[in-house]
């Protein structure tokens, strides 16, 4: 799928879970959403997190 209907699915997705349980609710279910495509990515190999790790990892 293209990321614009993606973007359609996730924002209606979205406003059905805001208009049944809130904005609080709305909130966590993108936070969640957030995470898994982030997992998804890095065991798909497309997202690399060492750069990431790295920088976390320096000291200040």
């Amino acid at each position: 799928m293209k990321a614009s209907t993606w973007g359609l699915v996730i924002g209606l997705v979205l406003g059905a879970v805001w208009a049944f349980d809130g904005f609080a609710g709305a909130l966590l279910t993108a936070f969640v959403a957030t995470i898994g495509f982030t997992v998804g990515k890095v065991v798909q190999g497309e997202l690399d997190l060492t750069q990431v790790a790295a920088l976390l990892r320096r000291e200040k």
